[in-house]
């Protein structure tokens, strides 16, 4: 099976997007044997190209039209490499489990690519994408909710087999979720009780030993430890980096504990009304942000030493967030920076090194969709 590179890439490729490897498929049993070759660590494994997911607004009863759009995710792009872990951050309403629906499939992308091992999986179907959906699962933000509360947990965690009988044969199926029960955490002999018989934070974990079942190579985690407490978020994260290194996982991570993810996470996105406004390690984002986005959410993180927090300068941006129904013209953010001017209502910024740092070897030198983009000290919590 030939490889070949994608023509036309983003103008703002930068080490974040690399190229895309295209695997020339003929046929849906090349495809679906693709799906299972090997990818080396620290190689891209899923790599998004201006990804867009416009919902429509619609006018009418009897004859519906369509009178604008909900622009939840507007172009963006990251590649998501074997083994690591992206953390996606950014306030409510933003796109991000937006992103993490799209990544699933489980929302139609408007436009825009999600390469998967070098196939679009926004335009599989059939086998292919069954095969796409085993070694892509997902991580849900409620523990209560996700779980139906008239399945015990064994036919929870088995239901996966039911769809893809392979992993597990009939047979062999009990001793199975008994093992997932105790890589989790959990003891084997809860297999026959019902989800409210358990804690949220165990709930949790039987969420994560779903998710685990068909042995997946990317685990999309939408908030999965916003709805515990924090004793019981520490363990679970534990778990996740614990369960990484054993199973050579790759995640995305999306939450609004900036604390939670830079602990877990290699390298952070930053989104803004369905854009990404900065992405770079998780050095680069926490020590050395450029965006003033990033910068004024990281001062808005409790400081628990009084001294640091009396002399940090903390930033409060003005006005509310725009509608993503009529998003600013130009850089998004510009109606709440201290920094707009005129040239930012009229150019798009790219997500792109600025070019003062391109030639340095700073910390400041990743990715920033500012016009203005510099260094800023913020004081925010370890």
């Amino acid at each position: 099976m030939a490889d070949t590179t994608k023509a036309g890439e983003p103008t703002d490729a930068t080490p974040n997007v690399s190229d895309v490897r295209v695997a020339e498929v003929k046929s849906e049993e090349q495809a679906v044997a693709a799906l299972d070759e090997h990818v080396d660590r620290g190689e891209p494994i899923l790599q998004v190209r201006n990804l867009v997911k416009h919902f429509p607004l619609t006018q009418g009863i009897l004859i519906k039209r369509q009178i604008g759009a909900v622009k939840a995710v507007d172009g963006i792009s990251f590649d998501l490499y074997q083994g690591e872990t992206l953390g996606i951050v950014g306030e409510s309403g933003c796109g991000k489990s937006t992103v993490a629906k799209l990544l699933m499939n489980l929302e139609r992308a408007t436009a825009g690519e999600i390469f998967y091992k070098g196939q679009d999986i926004t335009k599989l179907s059939g086998r292919a994408l069954k095969a796409v959906r085993r070694n892509i699962q997902m991580i849900f933000q409620d523990p209560y909710t996700s779980l139906n509360p008239r399945m015990t947990v064994g036919d929870i965690i088995g239901e996966p087999f039911d769809i893809h009988p392979e992993v597990a044969p009939k047979g062999d199926r009990r001793r199975r979720v008994k093992e997932l029960l105790d890589v989790v955490g959990l003891n084997p002999e809860y297999i026959n009780r019902y989800p409210h018989q358990f804690s949220g934070g165990q709930r949790q974990r039987i969420g994560i030993a779903r998710g685990l079942a068909l042995n997946p190579e990317v685990i999309i985690c939408d908030e999965p430890v916003s709805a515990l407490d924090v004793s019981v978020q520490a363990q679970v994260i534990n778990l996740m980096e614990r369960l990484q290194d054993e199973f050579n996982l790759s995640y995305i991570f999306i939450a609004h504990d900036l604390s939670i993810v830079r602990h877990i996470s290699d390298r952070v996105g930053v989104m803004y009304l369905g854009r990404m406004a900065e992405i770079g390690t998780d050095e680069q984002i926490y020590d050395h942000p450029t965006h003033p986005y990033t910068q004024a959410l990281l001062s808005a993180v409790p400081v628990p030493d009084p001294d640091a927090r009396e002399h940090r300068d903390r930033i409060i941006l003005t006005g509310d967030v725009p509608s993503p129904a009529n998003p600013p013209s130009g850089c998004r953010f510009r109606t709440r920076c201290w920094k707009a001017q005129d040239k930012c209502a009229e150019e798009t910024p790219l997500l792109a090194i600025p070019e003062r740092f391109k030639s340095s070897d700073s910390p400041a030198a990743h990715e920033s969709a500012c016009h203005f983009a510099e260094e800023k000290d913020v004081v925010h919590a370890a």
